[in-house]
């Protein structure tokens, strides 16, 4: 832990700290519009995401393009909107009829008043004119006529407030000051209207106020549902025509708790908790914010291609052609979509969004008592999604790699979009999101750009240590926790090899010197890679036509003797193809011996100032050396110390003397590894049975069953070994080596 701490503890404060200011930023301390914005693009985002079903409830009568094509431009004269209520309500009987217009001015459009005054001026002695003016009267009065078609029908004008300047009459409050009994709510309060005129607003059963309230970006994401208007509280269009279609007894606000138990937002809004609906069913709740707003739920991009009402043209209507399934009982939005009609919205889902379809969704919203809120917990729960998300993240990507770093950090954006998406659909709650994602991505490219400045440059200085003596796979490992690693001067216990080409000098003279170069950059490069990559080998230096190289340094291995001697056998393979390629190319024969051995050793960074390289040193190094020489005198490709051959026991080893090396007191045992013991067949098995046994003759000076022995073997593989010690048997016949000898050869050369 303390290595840890050591290495990470610098990262994972920053990201504590990180994850602090998230959470103070959530939690209100600290404001950033631009982390505004994001949510709010987000929440946009989610709506989009949504795909909606038609909702059969709620039906919008389009004055559309082809409703103006057969019947005329707009406005359209009265006559015609009070045969359009009447076919809604009498004909197909809808619930409510809710009138995204407002009718401000009297409809003269019918020239009754041009013939009244004619009568009364230019015409007064025209016989009879008066009578049948009096007559035409009801049919040309065409807001009569529209008035008439409404009263006691359950129609909703609307109406426009905006400004100081006051027209038409306004509809009766919801409620007003007064019945607050002392308490305030936190309403828009607005000074003008337009509204419609008296003998209209008395025949219909209500109003409602249809303007939107967009941002300050110009965007509507939210509706007031009431407004204040003088000493009242004025609906807007979509809960005074839910009102209308429910039978509604009254509006009134609910309130709830004393002050020390408000929430916040109930203390902004004056202690309020709901606007209620109350009707002979019941009564239907509907959550506000601040202001009496809620936020709408755009479903779908609107219109009549994509938004989740369906759309029936006025025409239809007007001329009975629509479906009376699709309208009767339904609320109907009587408003348009003609382009040249301006009533077109920017919204978060469409920037030219239907206006009269902002009402129909706050309907939805109101009839499903489904409305998108911040619950009175939604920061505890963001800020306790920061804590586990940014104290896990800060703890976790440090220590991995980049590539799970990348996944880990998608995955917790994913999660937390995902627990967003999960509130938002299953429990209305509208929770922020972009701190969080934020946070991730600021962990992410934090941690990122730690490892590109400290963690790569120390890598870099790794490579630049170590790479030309070992793998690229052994630098990336050691890379991972390049502390480990260094080039001071340690003891190990290591395995050392030596390699070096037989009777070079007579190579060298056969060749010219590009192809004596082509020659040994082949050998070596087959050797370095035999080396370094099979089985991770530090290639320590070329010596000439020579190749040192040694295992468990500066990557620690246990199995480092028998790394040691499968890379030598694997050598000796490549230098047999090697040289079937030399002979073809009519290249002198490549042979090459290799030593081995095993111990303590010192390895480190040597040399002087002006050269130096990672290297080892010991007895146990020259001893290697020295082996490398004498594996000629026994004919083999291959020669182990002892302390090798212990260490890689899954070999199966044909020891081959008891030697004293030039420089050494005490003999050691050397051997030829033969190959993996699990896959020696029975002749070689018997061979390097009957070896052993002729080894122990000749050391018993057992001459006579040595020579039968030895003969045997020879029968049956012509080896130079057998050959070396047929000539010593026959030697120590006639010089008798006496009672004392232990068996050593001694060898004055290096």
């Amino acid at each position: 832990m303390r290595k840890l701490l050591a290495r990470h503890g610098a990262r994972w404060l920053i990201g504590l700290v990180l994850t602090g200011l998230a959470a103070l930023q959530l939690a209100g301390q600290l404001h950033s519009e631009s982390i505004e914005r994001m949510d709010t693009f987000f929440s946009g985002l989610r709506m989009r995401l949504d795909k909606p079903e038609i909702d059969p409830r709620i039906v919008i009568v389009d004055i559309d393009e082809r409703s103006l094509a057969e019947v005329g431009r707009f406005p359209w004269s009265r006559d015609k909107l009070a045969q359009l209520v009447q076919q809604l309500t009498q004909h197909y009987q809808a619930a409510a009829v809710g009138f995204d217009i407002s009718f401000p001015e009297p409809d003269t459009s019918s020239g009754f008043n041009v013939l009244q005054r004619l009568s009364q001026r230019e015409l007064k002695d025209v016989p009879g004119l008066q009578h049948q003016l009096d007559q035409l009267e009801p049919q040309m009065d065409y807001d009569g006529l529209f008035a008439k078609a409404m009263e006691g029908q359950p129609v909703v004008l609307g109406y426009s407030v905006s400004g100081a300047q006051r027209k038409g009459v306004l509809p009766k409050p919801a409620f007003t000051v007064d019945s607050l009994n002392g308490r305030t709510l936190d309403a828009y309060r607005i000074d003008g209207y337009e509204a419609n005129i008296p003998r209209l607003q008395q025949a219909a059963q209500g109003a409602g106020i249809f303007t939107a309230l967009p941002d300050a970006d110009g965007v509507v994401r939210s509706s007031a549902l009431l407004q204040r208007i003088g000493d009242g509280y004025y609906p807007t269009l979509s809960l005074a025509t839910v009102a209308t279609a429910l039978r509604a007894r009254a509006i009134a606000p609910l309130w709830e708790g004393t002050v020390d138990t408000l929430s916040e937002a109930q203390r902004k809004s004056g202690g309020l908790d709901a606007i209620a609906l109350f009707h002979p069913e019941g009564s239907v709740r509907i959550p506000v914010g601040e202001g009496l707003t809620a936020v709408v739920e755009f479903r779908g991009r609107g219109g009549p291609q994509g938004g989740a009402f369906r759309y029936v043209s006025a025409v239809d209507v007007l001329k009975g052609r629509a479906d009376p399934k699709l309208l009767e009982g339904t609320i109907v939005l009587v408003g348009t979509t003609a382009p040249g009609l301006n009533d077109l919205r920017a919204t978060p889902v469409n920037a030219e969004y239907p206006g009269v379809e902002i009402h129909a969704n706050l309907i939805k919203s109101i009839l499903d008592q489904s409305f998108k809120a911040r619950p009175d917990v939604a920061t505890a729960l963001e800020v306790i999604q920061v804590l586990v998300l940014g104290i896990a993240l800060t703890l976790a990507l440090p220590v991995m790699a980049p590539a799970w770093s990348i996944l880990l950090s998608v995955a917790a954006a994913m999660g937390a979009g995902a627990v967003n998406l999960y509130f938002y659909n299953h429990y209305d709650a509208v929770l922020k999101l972009a701190t969080i994602l934020l946070l991730v991505l600021g962990l992410f490219i934090f941690n990122l750009a730690w490892g590109y400045f400290f963690e790569v440059r120390r890598g870099r200085a790794l490579v630049s240590r170590f790479g030309e003596y070992v793998a690229p796979e052994l630098v990336a490992e050691m890379a991972e926790d390049p502390e480990k690693y260094n080039m001071d001067g340690e003891s190990r216990e290591l395995t050392v090899m030596f390699v070096d080409v037989r009777g070079f000098t007579t190579i060298s003279e056969g060749l010219t010197p590009k192809q004596l170069r082509e020659y040994i950059n082949l050998y070596l490069t087959a050797m370095s890679e035999d080396i370094r990559d099979s089985h991770r080998g530090t290639l320590d230096k070329y010596i000439g036509d020579a190749v040192m190289a040694f295992w468990g340094a500066p990557v620690a291995f246990t199995d480092h003797a028998s790394r040691g001697v499968a890379t030598a056998l694997k050598m000796q393979q490549s230098a047999a193809r090697l040289n079937e390629d030399f002979i073809k190319r009519g290249w002198p024969e490549l042979k090459i011996g290799i030593g081995l051995n095993s111990g303590l050793m010192h390895v480190g960074d040597m040399g002087s100032s002006i050269r130096r390289a990672y290297t080892v040193m010991g007895d146990a190094v020259n001893l290697a050396s020295r082996l490398e020489g004498i594996t000629k005198v026994y004919g083999v490709g291959i020669t182990a110390g002892e302390a090798t051959r212990s260490a890689a026991p899954e070999f199966a080893w044909r020891e081959l003397d008891l030697v004293r090396v030039k420089g050494k007191n005490e003999p050691v045992a050397i051997f030829e590894p033969v190959g993996l013991d699990s896959e020696m067949d029975a002749a070689t098995r018997d061979e390097l049975r009957d070896w052993h046994a002729a080894l122990a003759h000749v050391r018993a000076q057992c001459w006579d069953e040595a020579d039968a022995a030895l003969a045997e073997l020879q029968a049956r593989q012509n080896r130079l070994l057998y050959a070396l010690y047929v000539k010593r048997v026959a030697f120590y016949r006639e010089h008798p080596p006496g009672e004392r000898w232990d068996g050593v050869t001694t060898f004055e050369t290096k």
